[in-house]
């Protein structure tokens, strides 16, 4: 499907969006083509306070301690909406993800909620998104939201370190950041690290985009910067094609007519 064929998508205020020209700056495709990441925001384009309410009953991670999660399987259709394809759990092999509590096995989480995928800035997100990517119709989009909460001083990634998440397309959105601090981001063009790429602290509403296939990331532990509050931070992952055999195999068992990275 031509990209010109599909609907523009509408931002919170309902003004439409075209994801090409407009939700995206120039600048995004060009550093993804040259560098293989771009770092952007979405302030003007979502209305972050109320995404930000949705973390209020998200789920306890059962693999992760201190963590909370929500996530579910998203895809165009034929005219370029975005629909919700259903269940499947989420399955990283060992290769591309080091933890023991997460590796090489399915891990089933509460889908995001109906309200939450029915809001216009959410649907122009993911559309937009998928543009950003050049995603067809029935390619596999993982949308998350996910985060920590809590006191003294969390990993954020429980062990995992540098590493990769085993997908050709891979966005991280900080959607809250209260009372933290620390949680620097870091690119590299190397699994050892020592080639180091990036370093920033993202704030509510900036977004990393990366080709997780050609690089490499992690992010500093984060505390209380007020020792007397408890700290919270949430983001949006959000990813697709992916590398990874596993994952792709149990995508595979859940929607037989998805269009699979395998096949491409």
């Amino acid at each position: 499907m031509k990209l010109d064929t599909l609907k523009h998508g509408y931002d919170f205020t309902g003004m439409p969006i075209d994801p090409l020209v407009h939700y995206w700056a120039p600048d995004v495709s060009r550093d993804l083509a040259t560098r293989h990441w771009a770092l952007t925001d979405v302030r003007s384009r979502v209305d972050l306070s109320a995404w930000q309410a949705f973390t209020a009953d998200l789920p306890r991670d059962p693999y992760v301690n201190s963590r909370w999660k929500r996530m579910s399987w998203l895809a165009l259709d034929e005219a370029g909406e975005v629909r919700d394809m259903g269940h499947c759990p989420m399955a990283q092999g060992g290769a591309f993800n080091a933890a023991e509590s997460m590796a090489d096995r399915l891990r089933y989480y509460d889908p995001l909620t109906p309200e939450f995928l029915a809001r216009p800035d959410v649907k122009a997100f993911v559309h937009a998104w998928a543009m950003l990517w050049n995603l067809g119709p029935n390619e596999p989009i993982l949308m998350q939201i996910t985060g920590v909460r809590g006191e003294g001083q969390v990993d954020p990634l429980q062990g995992q370190g540098i590493h990769a998440d085993g997908c050709k397309a891979l966005s991280i959105l900080v959607l809250q950041r209260e009372n933290v601090s620390g949680g620097a981001n870091h690119l590299y063009a190397d699994q050892a690290g020592t080639q180091s790429l990036m370093e920033a602290t993202l704030q509510e509403g900036d977004i990393l985009h990366l080709h997780d296939d050609r690089l490499y990331h992690s992010i500093d532990s984060i505390a209380q910067q007020d020792p007397d509050a408890t700290f919270e931070r949430f983001i949006i992952i959000i990813n697709s094609r992916f590398v990874d055999d596993f994952q792709n195999r149990i995508l595979r068992r859940h929607f037989p007519d998805a269009v699979l990275n395998e096949t491409r």
